[in-house]
């Protein structure tokens, strides 16, 4: 039984099959009914792989299905080349992988411990075309975006690190902060992210999965018109249009004031926010001025501002604020009603923190 109807394929699989990875649920469905095969093996397989993280075919399903997808579906994972860890106990540490795909292109991912459970971070395109100054992966340039099936192959791979070693902390949280733009390849995070949701696989919920942008405006657009709902988050750095055009130079083509216009628009449900991003970089703009300018500039959103102390990366100028710094531009922020989170730094000592992922094997 061959495949007639061709679906969005990866670089996964060289046999050229159609990615199991790639498929939503309903996909997947449609896929089954096109093809006179029983729809309901949809959420078989979706149960089998995503909720028991088993490989090969589930034993209740037809045979005649059973042919079909070994005839037309890989199964195939991203490979993990190299990981790394810094230990703070057994069963607690950062963990960057190093992730192979069926064309030898590599991205980072990395696991993050926090209060007994995991974040993933995730990257969506191999190096980034952005160029920010303050990311090692800016420095890189872009190679290609990653497929769907790729971005979910990031995760069903570390589950299945997780596993080998031992480890019994989950996965929680997933959050688009690794190597590339998201909004850059929105189409593919999109997909990736229903496959996430599907309640009948991972069914991980809308406010565990955040997707963080520099600030591309046209991707933005795209995700206000869709129907994707997952947290926000903005790479903001600065109210200074100078040192903002410094750090990012996207902003030059889609200025700050035009970012925040449209995020006037942005759906909110109840206890949602919207996440500013806000590295601190010493001398540039870690000033207690810079801190009443950053709050007076987000007074009138449902803003949460996430505090991000620079790491440093081969080949950067830019230092890390002193400690006093640091505490003196939260404390300034907690005059006010936007609340202000200290991102804790873990994994810089194996270049795993953000804005330090590489391509490079």
């Amino acid at each position: 039984m061959k495949l007639v109807r061709k679906h969005a394929i990866g670089h996964i699989d060289p046999m050229n099959k159609t990615s199991f990875y790639g498929l939503s649920y309903n996909d997947l469905e449609l896929l089954l009914k096109e093809h006179q095969l029983n729809p309901y093996g949809a959420r078989v397989l979706f149960n089998w792989v995503y909720k028991k993280r088993r490989a090969g075919l589930p034993p209740n399903l037809a045979q005649v299905t059973k042919k079909f997808l070994n005839e037309n579906i890989s199964f195939e994972l991203p490979h993990v080349l190299k990981d790394q860890k810094v230990i703070q106990n057994h069963q607690n540490s950062t963990q960057k992988f190093l992730i192979s795909f069926g064309d030898s292109r590599t991205v980072e991912c990395v696991l993050i411990p926090f209060q007994g459970k995991y974040t993933l971070c995730l990257s969506s395109q191999v190096g980034c075309a952005m160029k920010c100054s303050f990311c090692y992966t800016g420095t890189q340039g872009l190679s290609r975006n990653l497929s769907s099936e790729e971005i979910v192959g990031q995760l069903l791979s570390t589950y299945h690190w997780l596993e080998d070693q031992g480890h019994n902390l989950r996965i929680s949280n997933l959050v688009f902060m690794g190597q590339g733009e998201p909004l850059h390849n929105f189409e593919a995070v999109q997909k990736a992210c229903s496959i996430f949701l599907s309640q009948y696989g991972l069914s991980i919920g809308k406010e565990k999965i955040s997707i963080s942008t520099a600030g591309y405006l046209p991707g933005l657009k795209k995700w206000l018109a869709s129907s994707l709902d997952v947290n926000l988050a903005l790479s903001l750095h600065s109210t200074n249009r100078s040192i903002r055009d410094e750090l990012i130079p996207l902003n030059k083509a889609y200025p700050l004031e035009d970012i925040l216009e449209l995020l006037k628009k942005w759906p909110l449900g109840p206890k949602r926010f919207i996440t500013f991003e806000y590295l601190l970089i010493k001398d540039l703009n870690d000033r207690e001025e810079d801190a009443h300018l950053l709050a007076e500039l987000l007074s009138n959103y449902s803003a949460l501002i996430n505090l991000i102390p620079f790491n440093p990366f081969p080949g950067s100028t830019y230092e890390r604020p002193e400690e006093e710094k640091i505490e003196s531009f939260q404390r300034v922020l907690s005059e006010y009603s936007t609340p202000a989170m200290l991102r804790k730094t873990k994994g810089e000592d194996i270049l795993a923190a953000c804005g330090q992922l590489s391509s490079l094997a």
